[in-house]
């Protein structure tokens, strides 16, 4: 296979690598420089060290003794090699030659594997920021054989461009929502601002104007305390880091206290909280956190059903935890909507009324709460009747 082409632009020269070097041309490589240590070898023996390998060589491996000669029929002088060491000096020298055939290949095949690796990584970083700097289909950046990290990036660019989408429609509706409130707040505010002053100029005022007036100046600062409480809402979920403080909990318990606060707005709605819980349900969890998420629930189960309804609370064991049901009847949601009702500054209703105005955070806060304690939370609308599942494990 071969490796792909490198092209960069670097102080005006191109540097490119088109191709892998071929294995022919690796073994001339490793003749020549295997040729040149022994070359190299020979000229210390027999120049540098001016014959003195020689001289060992002889006094080690060759024998001088007096023979004789039948042809000259006397005694001769001759030099014969002793077979026995010189055979151990040419296998140490054949084992060493080997060693060092082995040392060059390995040296040599890793600084080309060095060089393919680098060369590979540049192309593939280069590859990389051509895909997520460039508008190129993925295909006409990734050769055929880096196919699979096509995909892979294909996936992460994906990812990134609904990431950042949402985080753009989630910044568009915070700007939004929070020039409506601030517009908002002018209204109650101007209000309150007049009836008081109507209160302090005209000591004289019949008594049930006066108390009329008093009355509309109370409802006004609860709005203008409402509006102040969704500022400080966004702002909190803002900048606030969740951490959990795990306990024993009595469920039960728990729903029954909440359905005691909520009672004045159940009982402003004529509404109220119907429990099919266990008396002995116990989970792990953070308590105050917990209590937030299902009171989110709730508010949104009270603002968005029918007056006069109940809002009905279930529980159900399932596999490895508890599932609970928050039901009330009201206006079905349509899905489009109930696909983006746990995403940040979302709401329901597009009026923007005073009875059911609010930051489009509760929902959110109570996913991100619920997923914290490793549950779930999912909704389902139809028939007018809309239902809160969350699932939470039971330790």
């Amino acid at each position: 296979m071969k490796s792909p082409g490198i092209s960069r632009q670097s102080g005006g020269v191109d540097i490119k690598l088109k191709h892998k070097i071929p294995g022919s041309v690796c073994l001339v490589l490793l003749g020549t420089f295997g040729i040149g240590i022994c070359l190299g070898m020979y000229y210390l023996l027999d120049h540098v060290w001016n014959g003195l390998f020689v001289d060992w060589f002889m006094q080690s491996y060759m024998i001088t003794h007096e023979v004789y000669s039948d042809e000259v029929g006397k005694m001769t002088v001759i030099t014969e090699p002793l077979w026995g060491p010189l055979k151990e000096l040419l296998l140490a020298v054949f084992i060493a030659a080997v060693l060092v055939c082995l040392f060059v290949a390995s040296a040599t095949a890793r600084i080309y594997g060095k060089m393919r690796v680098k060369a590979a990584v540049t192309e593939i970083s280069r590859m990389l920021h051509g895909a997520m700097a460039e508008e190129r289909e993925l295909e006409d950046i990734f050769p055929q054989e880096y196919a699979e990290i096509s995909v892979q990036v294909s996936e992460i660019r994906s990812a990134m461009q609904r990431h950042e989408q949402m985080q753009k429609e989630a910044s568009a509706r915070k700007n939004d929502l929070i020039a409506y409130l601030a517009h908002d707040l002018r209204t109650p505010l101007t209000s309150v601002v007049g009836y008081l002053s109507l209160l302090d100029e005209a000591a004289d005022m019949p008594e049930e104007q006066r108390r009329k007036y008093i009355r509309i100046a109370f409802q006004k600062a609860r709005r203008l305390e409402e509006l102040n409480n969704e500022f400080f809402e966004i702002t909190r979920y803002n900048l606030q880091r969740m951490d959990l403080e795990k306990k024993s909990i009595d469920l039960y318990y728990m729903l029954c206290q909440m359905a005691e606060e909520f009672y004045p707005l159940l009982q402003e709605h004529g509404s109220r909280i119907v429990l099919h819980v266990g008396e002995e349900l116990m989970i792990r969890g953070d308590g105050d956190k917990l209590a937030r998420a299902f009171g989110n629930i709730l508010k949104n189960a009270i603002a968005y059903s029918y007056p006069d309804t109940d809002i009905e609370i279930r529980s159900e064991p399932v596999e490895g935890g508890l599932c609970l049901h928050f039901s009330n009847r009201g206006p079905t949601i349509p899905p489009q909507k109930l696909e983006t009702i746990f995403d940040k500054f979302v709401r329901l209703d597009a009026s923007r009324s005073s009875h059911t105005g609010g930051a489009g955070l509760g929902l959110a806060i109570a996913r991100e709460i619920i997923t914290l304690h490793g549950g779930e939370i999912t909704a389902n609308s139809e028939d007018e009747m809309t239902v809160f599942y969350v699932i939470l494990p039971v330790d």
